[in-house]
């Protein structure tokens, strides 16, 4: 048999079931064979694919898993984006890459020998787990371990295999039989820890966790009925935002530097803070990280070693461990309650709404209230996809309530512009009986605008909800509040082209609807909204909507200091402040 055949086989034991990808002349053995195995989906641009694999994996509710093929040269350097999202989010991307022939590698003699020849395995060496040229053939015992390396490490990652043209289509003598006898990979990832969860709980009085995309739903929905018996307050990261409902009696938000208000005080207030699976990043402590948590023991269990080394924040107790075996373990050491505590935390949710005082022209739609108003309508196992950074990306993160059953994907670590269709495109794929909903801003979504192509061929049951102002957003409000409003390349009176979207949508035959105050009893909204199949909403957003609250910065004496998460722009009534922030 030919070896890319035997390599197709493997992946469809080893639990792949899709492909995406662009064709191309060095990955035409590789594609052959996979497309007889696996469901190969074509999209236009390499770099879709990467986050398309990234976020079907993430969201596949079976357990199937999908992977990236690109060829040589340009097909690697335009997917790199992708697999340095997955790399920064620690999550499993499996790429295949196509090589010029092996008597045609240059091996670093030479810029290139071999036509479109790059060195793909060292440009993707610094954002994967594993980066290789498989220049001979190797048995599937040694094959299954290199893609293991995803999982394999003290965190998961992309791994990158390079596989020359003629690699792929050699002739094998393994035998078939021998070739897919299984390979079962073992790695010690994480050694075991034994924490005295009771002795931290009995001297906390206003405990906190915190849930990040390290904990799996299963984790978290398990630890949840305990956190309810004892009244134990809950928050997520941005990562970990679907691991529990916005209904939960526990849950109380998710803090971060463009977080909700009542959550940053409330977490700020914590005498103990339990952070499980996460990185405890800048963005998540904010950029005063000393001032994170200023009462509190904060106890970060990571699987990652580097992150509890870094410094910041200063920690009481660092654990490299697996989050979900650590907190199955924190939720038989909950014999207390904190009742209190948790009847408080209420008081300050009431007194905080997630909807504060903006800016909004009246033939405009608050993005704000928009995203209430999709929380409420949205089923409760829709697919959420909102989008990867800007205005639209933070309105999602700060206003939309979670439901039990909905999964909810995004990649913050690169906080990529573009990443949301291509996103959306893969869980809907991986959850082709359910609906997704993607919610991106226009300018982000022009930069992956040719895979509305992707989402019609398929004709997925996706509905993609573009925030029309006329540009970049938070580009055009860091201008505004730093350089006095002078605006450059951030909207069409600046230069930058942005598509007429109406006709854009009808060119590749998906149907669009304009919203505008009032949509919420547009028949022909709530028709497409509900009906299967693609469909574009464009909600007119007013070009200088503001977007309260947010962390600022002031001048001091030595330069330019961040607030702490507490310290919101506006600021406060000092009566309500001392009322929320009693334990400040």
């Amino acid at each position: 048999m030919k070896y890319s055949d035997l390599i197709s086989l493997a992946l469809k034991e080893e639990g792949y079931t899709h492909c995406f990808f662009v064709a191309g002349g060095n990955i035409m053995h590789l594609l052959e064979s996979l497309s007889h195995q696996l469901t190969c989906i074509p999209v236009a641009h390499e770099v879709a694919a990467s986050i398309a694999a990234e976020y079907y994996n993430q969201t596949a509710p079976d357990g199937s898993k999908a992977l990236a093929l690109v060829t040589a040269g340009p097909g690697l350097t335009n997917i790199l984006t992708g697999m340095a999202g997955a790399f920064l989010e620690s999550r499993e991307l499996l790429v295949l890459g196509g090589q010029v022939k092996t008597a045609d590698l240059s091996r670093g003699r030479l810029r290139q020998r071999g036509i479109q020849e790059i060195d793909g395995v060292s440009l993707a060496k610094p954002v994967s787990v594993r980066s290789h040229l498989l220049d001979n053939v190797v048995p599937q015992n040694e094959f299954v371990k290199l893609i293991s390396y995803q999982s394999a490490g003290p965190r998961p990652g992309p791994v990158f295999i390079e596989i020359p043209l003629d690699v792929q289509a050699r002739d094998v003598n393994f035998g078939e039989d021998a070739f897919l006898s299984r390979h079962n990979a073992s790695f010690d990832t994480h050694k075991t820890e034994k924490v005295d969860w009771e002795s931290l709980l009995s001297s906390a009085s206003r405990p906190a966790i915190l849930l990040g995309g390290g904990v799996s739903r299963e984790a978290a929905k398990s630890f949840g009925e305990s956190a309810a018996q004892a009244h134990l307050p809950i928050f997520t990261t941005w990562n970990g935002a679907d691991r529990i409902a916005a209904s939960h009696p526990c849950y109380f938000g998710r803090p971060n530097t463009w977080g909700q208000r009542y959550s940053n005080i409330l977490l700020q207030q914590a005498d103990l803070i339990l952070a499980f699976g996460t990185r405890l990043g800048l963005q998540q402590t904010g950029f005063n990280w000393q001032a994170f948590g200023p009462h509190a023991k904060i106890v970060q269990i990571d699987c990652d070693q580097a992150e509890l080394d870094k410094g910041h924040p200063h920690l009481h107790l660092g654990i490299c461990a697996d989050a979900n075996v650590m907190l199955d373990d924190l939720s038989q050491a909950l014999h207390s309650d904190w009742s209190p505590w948790h009847a408080y935390c209420q008081s300050v949710k009431q007194r905080l709404p997630l909807i504060e005082e903006n800016v909004t022209g009246p033939e405009y739609i608050s993005p704000h209230r928009f995203v209430e108003h999709l929380s409420k309508i949205s089923g409760d196992d829709d697919v959420i996809i909102p989008c990867s950074s800007g205005s639209a990306f933070t309105v999602m993160m700060m206003v939309f309530s979670q439901k039990s059953g909905q999964r909810m994907v995004t990649n913050k670590g690169l906080a990529s512009m573009g990443y949301g269709l291509s996103g959306a495109i893969g869980a809907a794929i991986a959850n082709p009986d359910k609906r997704t909903i993607l919610v991106e801003g226009d300018g982000g979504f022009s930069q992956n605008i040719q895979e509305i192509g992707t989402a019609a061929i398929n004709q997925l049951n996706l509905k993609m909800f573009i925030f029309d102002d006329s540009g970049y957003a938070s580009i055009r409000m860091t201008q505004r509040s730093y350089f006095g409003g002078r605006y450059v390349g951030c909207d069409r009176n600046t230069l930058l082209g942005l598509p007429n979207w109406e006709k854009l949508f009808a060119a590749f035959e998906v149907p669009s609807l304009r919203l505008r105050p009032g949509y919420e009893a547009d028949a022909d909204f709530q028709r497409l909204f509900a009906e299967p199949g693609p469909a574009a909403f464009i909600v007119t957003i007013d070009p200088e909507q503001t977007y309260f609250p947010k962390i600022t910065s002031r001048v001091t004496p030595t330069g330019m200091e961040s607030n702490p998460i507490h310290l919101m722009t506006p600021d406060l009534p000092d009566e309500l402040m001392a009322e929320v922030g009693r334990y400040l």
